[in-house]
């Protein structure tokens, strides 16, 4: 217990101070922001803070942070280093950073921005790498909802009738301006969202269960092991790619760039909360990981949660932490879908002011999700997992070649480029060893990462170097120089 309550301070301290050094470097001004220069009723619409914060945590927070939390308990107490670590200096100055960029250049879509900071190639990569991921985001997103749904109902309200209820909310939520359905009912989920995981600790305190202390020992049942894999495995809560893709669609509503640390690394900091929670309750709960892995095994992501809700609260207190387990991937995967119209959009210069428009790209969308829900959940997981984790190292990458453009200290940029070479390595390594990857052994593909993230950390040292005669003191100097 001891360490769940460190995790906990750790990821308080780390937002204030870490935080702060983050929002330093970016340093936010007075600017106009979209949703006061564009506002267009639709997309750009002014939000206030704490609204923009629920909305952000909700968007971000489907059921990564609660499956991934579970399946990465099973290597151990050393899940919580990840996750308080990857949070804090990596996962939430993504966050901010994709969010705050985003909003310096009229709410561009992660996909937008690799084009104008990684060149027209990586724009195009990044134009179908972000919408496959939305896709498998959306549909990961519809499955783990009406499974526990269905836990909860009648025979007759099976898994397929809530997969076809969710999709159709999807539609109506893509479609409709941001305040009308997602800025109105975001706030009272997220008060189910704060409920479901303060009851989960109330019951892990009630009911004396034991939390483990952190160690680095790995305790995977299966003996997977913790590089690459658990990097992998918890990504929502510790560091991920999706919320590269959601963070943009609030910078179209902030009304002040001074208000990006609280909704942008703040949310990010929010959902490691939940995470830390969902680990902890996992290997208390079942008291041990080889226990754990088997009821995953035997009832799935669904029917652990169900269990550990309705064994450590009852059945009232069950159902209240299982609605708010629900509203989670919910909530992520309207805003999944509508960040994929909206990338889609800048694609093809369709105006989303229009009606029209909005369906031309939302049917096809959602009728490609639907198919996709046919496919078995845990590949679908395995293959969002690592294109979630490939993603938040380009966003990273990104990150740092804006840093290297606009600021004036040029080790600025490494509070991102660090993050983005660890990521690089994590997402090179998993790929070959994976079962849906290369199936490479390790003596192989650990090398391999290595040098693979070495060589995108010298191609950034390269810039860096290059970049000293550029900074604006530098630029200045040269047009005193020149009026001489």
């Amino acid at each position: 217990m001891i360490s769940f309550l460190i995790s906990i301070a750790v990821l308080i301290v780390g937002f204030l101070t870490y935080g702060r050094l983050t929002e330093k470097v970016f340093s936010p001004d007075d600017r106009e922001t979209p949703a006061i220069r564009i506002n267009d009723g639709v997309d750009c619409v002014p939000m206030k803070t704490w609204k923009a914060f629920l909305v952000q945590l909700l968007n971000i927070a489907g059921t990564g942070p609660i499956f991934g939390a579970l399946m990465g308990a099973c290597f151990g107490p050393v899940v919580f280093l990840w996750i308080i670590f990857g949070a804090v200096l990596g996962g939430a100055v993504h966050d901010y950073m994709t969010g705050m960029i985003s909003c310096r250049n009229d709410g561009k879509s992660i996909a937008e921005l690799s084009g104008l900071y990684l060149g027209s190639a990586a724009k195009w990569i990044m134009r179908v790498f972000s919408v496959v991921l939305l896709l498998l985001t959306g549909t990961v997103f519809v499955n783990s909802p009406a499974a526990l749904l269905a836990r909860l109902t009648p025979d007759a309200l099976n898994t397929t009738f809530w997969i076809v209820v969710i999709l159709i909310y999807y539609i109506v939520a893509t479609l409709v301006p941001i305040d009308k359905v997602i800025g109105k009912i975001y706030p009272v989920f997220g008060i189910i969202l704060i409920v479901m995981a303060v009851s989960i600790v109330g019951g892990i305190v009630a009911g004396g269960y034991r939390i483990p202390e952190i160690s680095f020992e790995n305790l995977h049942p299966d003996n997977l092991p913790v590089w690459p894999f658990m990097f992998i495995t918890v990504a929502c809560g510790a560091i991920s790619g999706f919320h590269a893709t959601q963070s943009p669609m609030i910078a179209k509503c902030i009304t002040s760039e001074k208000e990006g640390r609280r909704i942008f690394y703040g949310a990010m900091i929010a959902e490691s909360v939940i995470a830390l929670v969902w680990a902890a309750g996992g290997v208390a709960f079942y008291g041990t990981t080889k226990l754990l892995g088997s009821a995953l095994g035997e009832l799935g992501q669904s029917g652990v949660v169900y269990d550990i809700s309705t064994g450590m609260l009852g059945t009232v207190g069950g159902i209240l932490a299982i609605v708010g387990v629900v509203v989670c991937p919910i909530t992520s995967g309207d805003t999944a879908f509508r960040s994929a119209r909206l990338i889609l959009a800048e694609w093809t210069k369709l105006d989303q002011k229009q009606i029209k428009n909005r369906l031309l790209i939302t049917v096809p969308l959602l009728g490609l999700g639907a198919l996709l829900t046919q496919l078995d959940f845990n590949v679908l997981w395995r293959y969002f997992s690592w294109s979630n984790q490939t993603l938040a190292m380009v966003s990273l990458w990104v990150a740092s070649s804006y840093l290297l453009k606009n600021s004036r200290k040029k080790a600025a940029s490494l509070l991102t480029a660090l993050p983005a070479t660890f990521m690089s390595a994590v997402s090179f390594t998993y790929i070959l060893v994976a079962d849906e990857g290369f199936k490479l052994s390790t003596k192989i593909a650990y090398p391999c990462g290595i040098v693979f993230a070495a060589v995108l950390f010298a191609v950034y040292i390269t810039a860096v170097i290059r970049k000293k005669d550029s900074t604006p003191e530098a630029e200045a100097h040269g047009r005193k120089k020149n009026s001489l």
